[in-house]
């Protein structure tokens, strides 16, 4: 059974105090996820001092280098810094990730709260709409829709808002059908509170959890999909570095320079594992508070 938050806590309040305990439980996997994906953090917003080349700077003389102390991830055909373009592509991918999940998280989380909540005809309507858009694989809808709109990356967050925020509903609608039945809520009811303030300072506080839980495999997901629009020539236009277009510009010097390729999609790689061990401890933790 989950616990019911004390009806007197603000909100912040409660998650600020998960959060703490969640980031200070002996947990390795917790730890390796939360150390990796600061450290990437940090390194992106300090690519000016990690490294000292412009990532846009051309230098023909300099083109498909091998990596040396000079340049550590060598160099692309137009001798632009690969190191540093990995860098400053972590900025875009970072963000990709970051807002690809916060503007679905924030719609689905006040959908389903709202269709759990009420019900009725409302519920079907919402459930139609889901079922209709879940019907259509992720990654085909976001091409769609981007094809349609063009490339960049507001068209980019407006298709995959326009697509994930649905599974974030799913979940929040489920949670929220549970929870209206609680000896909390029926309180608060009796109490004579709106259903405003029931569904969003004692509802949701306990049933948001598995959305984040979610969030960490669609952050990893909404990368994916970033890197994949770029290799497609529908992502970030060029010159600015991002690791779909650094793969999609060095796919044919892989045999020749195989580095221009490796270490943008090693960050890929990276990022994800970090953004796995992350959601797999978040998931148990959530577990260990509600076993059903």
């Amino acid at each position: 059974m989950m616990v019911a938050m004390p009806l007197g806590r603000s909100v912040p309040a409660r998650v600020a105090f998960g959060a703490w305990r969640f980031a200070t439980a002996p947990s390795w996997t917790r730890r390796i996820g939360l150390i990796g994906i600061v450290a990437i953090t940090l390194l992106a917003i300090l690519a000016p001092l990690a490294s000292p080349y412009d990532p846009t700077a051309l230098n023909t003389g300099l083109g498909l280098t091998p990596p040396s102390l000079a340049h550590p991830f060598g160099t692309d055909q137009l001798g632009r810094d690969v190191f540093a373009r990995v860098l400053y592509g972590a900025r875009i991918d970072l963000q990709i990730g970051a807002i690809g999940v916060a503007i679905p998280l924030v719609i689905g989380v006040i959908v389903g709260l709202i269709a759990g909540y009420y019900g009725g005809w409302l519920d079907v309507l919402i459930g139609r709409v889901i079922d209709i858009v879940v019907a259509f694989p992720f990654f085909v809808l976001v091409i769609a829709i981007v094809a349609m709109l063009g490339p960049g990356l507001v068209n980019f967050y407006i298709a995959v808002s326009l697509v994930s925020w649905v599974a974030y509903a799913r979940i929040v609608r489920g949670e929220t059908l549970v929870a209206k039945r609680r000896e909390y809520v029926l309180t608060a009811r009796s109490l004579g509170y709106r259903d405003a303030r029931i569904m969003f300072r004692h509802i949701l506080p306990n049933v948001v959890a598995p959305t984040f839980v979610f969030g960490m495999s669609d952050f990893v997901l909404d990368i994916l999909a970033g890197a994949s629009l770029g290799f497609f020539g529908l992502g970030v236009p060029t010159p600015t570095p991002e690791w779909g277009v650094m793969i999609a510009e060095g796919r044919n010097f892989i045999i020749t320079a195989p580095w221009v390729v490796i270490f943008p999609g090693l960050a890929i790689i990276v990022v994800g594992f970090f953004f796995s061990l992350l959601g797999d401890s978040l998931a148990d933790q959530v577990r260990r508070v509600d076993p059903r």
